[in-house]
């Protein structure tokens, strides 16, 4: 199948480009690349000795993992000040909770029970209603944030829990090289880009950044983003980021995963070629 056929799709991944691009060149695209953005590791030693003499008191109850980059950053600081086998024993006394399949990959890889998943499409809402029914009211708990302060659940829980702590190992920062973003807005606003991927918010507030740092107002992009490109995102939190600025989001599939997105993709595009047939 090869539904896009001859299409310039274009995606802002930075994890994982090759295997994004290579997905949309099976289903028939040309991928365009322009990651937007870096993991930048914050100098969290002391972040970390907090959690682990958090642990090693008895003063934790839950330890909420949102990233499986956060998950192997906290084991590679407890292995450099020697308490790996440490941390990994106390997380197994305590309540566990994955946000979405990366971080429990991460903590399976070291024989950490998860106590608690949570349901795609492994938003806020979903980690939220997941940590009520365990439940986490009264009880100490500590967060391990993406490349961002999750702000809204840290509320949340400050109304539920007797102690909320977080601790954020690395942020989202602009790639050092933003040349191929530049390329990409300015193709965007002359109608050379079919079809734009979104498979996390921050690329969305990257590009925007990126475009204001180049002139181009957001109503600018967000017209041409409307006007002259298929807007695909990989799930519900992408496709409201995109609201925020005024972007409709023209497909997205049911499980937020990039393979489901490009299938998802595919048949949107092939579905409207048979109509304007």
């Amino acid at each position: 199948m090869a539904e896009l056929d001859g299409m310039r799709v274009a995606t802002l991944e930075a994890r994982m480009t090759g295997a994004l691009a290579s997905l949309i060149s099976k289903r028939g695209g040309v991928p365009v690349t322009a990651p937007a953005l870096r993991e930048a590791p914050l100098d969290c030693a002391e972040d970390v000795r907090y959690l682990l003499d958090r642990l090693e008191s008895g003063s934790l109850d839950v330890v909420v993992f949102q990233t499986g980059v956060g998950a192997r950053a906290l084991f590679k600081e407890a292995e450099n000040q020697g308490r790996l086998d440490f941390l990994l024993d106390a997380l197994r006394g305590v309540t566990t909770v994955c946000r979405g399949p990366k971080p429990t990959a991460a903590l399976r890889q070291v024989d950490v029970q998860i106590s608690a998943g949570i349901e795609s499409p492994y938003t806020t809402k979903e980690l939220l209603e997941a940590l009520t029914a365990l439940p986490v009211r009264g009880k100490r708990l500590m967060a391990l944030q993406y490349g961002e302060r999750n702000a809204a659940l840290m509320d949340a829980l400050r109304e539920q829990c007797e102690t909320v702590d977080e601790l954020c190992l690395y942020e989202w920062q602009l790639p050092d090289d933003v040349s191929p973003m530049v390329a990409l807005v300015e193709d965007l606003l002359d109608g050379r880009v079919d079809v734009i991927t979104f498979t996390s918010q921050v690329q969305i507030r990257h590009l925007y950044r990126v475009a204001a740092d180049n002139g181009v107002a957001e109503d600018a992009l967000s017209d041409a983003l409307n006007n002259r490109t298929i807007v695909c995102a990989v799930g519900p939190t992408c496709a409201g980021a995109l609201a925020d600025v005024g972007v409709a989001t023209d497909t997205q599939p049911e499980y937020p995963k990039m393979g489901h997105m490009v299938n998802a993709l595919a048949e949107y595009v092939g579905s409207r070629e048979l109509v304007e047939r």
